[in-house]
């Protein structure tokens, strides 16, 4: 088993750069845990992407990938689970103040009754 490379030949692979020059390398079926540096060797989805002859490679290349952290797996592992934690649990918040700022806006406000007896809309 184990891991191999991270798979660039992937037709799940992708590979993004921001502005700032960092890149960001990924599966875009987030089953690489250990992305940017190895897929699991065994992976399931793995396909090779299918380039025919017609297919012209552009001018930018990808910048190298930066080097492995010195910290142990586990440890990276436990910092990204608290990450994660501190996402998820502010999730249900955050939807609590969306439903609130919903109901209280009265959408049926936007409607104004005319003199005639009518409805329009209003115009504030």
């Amino acid at each position: 088993m184990g891991d191999v490379t991270m798979r660039e030949d992937c037709r799940h692979f992708q590979s993004r750069t921001y502005d700032t020059g960092e890149v960001a390398r990924f599966c875009v079926l987030n089953l690489a845990p250990e992305a940017p540096w190895r897929c699991p060797a065994d992976c399931p989805r793995y396909e090779q992407d299918i380039i025919d002859g017609s297919f012209v490679v552009g001018s930018l290349l990808r910048p190298a990938v930066e080097g492995e952290p010195e910290e142990a797996p586990g440890d990276i592992a436990a910092v990204l689970d608290a990450a994660d934690a501190v996402v998820t649990a502010a999730g249900p918040g955050i939807l609590e103040a969306v439903e609130a700022e919903r109901s209280s806006r009265r959408w049926w406000r936007v409607w104004k009754r005319r003199g005639d007896g009518g409805f329009s809309l209003s115009n504030r």
